[in-house]
């Protein structure tokens, strides 16, 4: 085995792709981590109609700030094992010394976050708008404004979670962290929705969630991996 310093830096596609096939590999061993954002995705989101009642009109007012407030709460659950498991094994110091740069191999955890934990809950999230009403239109605007703010939501919280690794109550101290950051996101993801029902378009919003992917996407991994440098010294 050659060792570090001699090894070839790989390719985007590479490191991404190692990336995620090791993070889907460990995700299979803890099935009960990956099924309980979607879980409580689920149970939030369906508990606001039998609440409310069967009134139509209200539940479509409610509907696009219900599923995605939920969505976020439940992206927010397997955030603090983002780096948990790297750091207590050992696997991110070994990071730290790879040829390949720390800050692309944060934006592949970031990607592989959204995949196992932000993917899944874009693809429920239909069914559960049909709960509150929404039509064929809705449902469709529904999804591309989480499909455009589940990532940013990843790319913010890997923030977050480096900076809270390895202190005693992680947990809440991230979600303090990192909930006044998400706070755009779901104006702009539950506006979009609402802009659309009401004939003002829904194009306004979408590119501003759009402008903030692009943004976490460049500034993100960078703060990222400073935080985990300092964490790791």
């Amino acid at each position: 085995m050659k060792p570090l310093s001699s090894a070839k830096p790989l390719g985007l596609a590479s490191v991404l792709f190692a990336v995620l096939r090791r993070e889907v590999a460990l995700a299979l061993r803890q099935k009960g981590e990956v099924l309980t954002p979607l879980v409580f995705f689920i149970v939030v989101a369906s508990l606001f109609p039998l609440g409310v009642g069967p009134e139509s009109a209200l539940l479509l007012r409610m509907a696009p700030g219900v599923l995605w407030v939920s969505a976020l709460l439940a992206a927010m659950l397997s955030l603090q094992r983002m780096f948990a498991s790297d750091y207590a094994d050992g696997s991110l110091e070994q990071m730290l010394l790879s040829p390949t740069p720390l800050t692309l191999l944060v934006a592949a955890k970031a990607l592989s976050h959204f995949v196992l934990s932000g993917l899944p809950l874009v693809l429920v999230a239909p069914v559960l708008g049909l709960q509150f009403g929404l039509d064929g239109r809705a449902l469709g605007i529904l999804m591309l404004s989480l499909l455009l703010g589940t990532p940013t939501l990843s790319l913010i919280g890997s923030i977050g979670a480096s900076l809270t690794l390895g202190v005693r109550g992680a947990g809440v101290l991230l979600s303090l962290l990192i909930l006044p950051l998400y706070i755009p996101v779901l104006i702009f993801g539950a506006g979009a929705v609402e802009a659309d029902a009401s004939g003002l378009g829904a194009s306004g919003h979408l590119s501003l969630l759009a402008a903030l992917l692009v943004l976490s996407l460049f500034f993100a991994p960078l703060a990222t991996t400073a935080a985990l440098k300092i964490s790791l010294e």
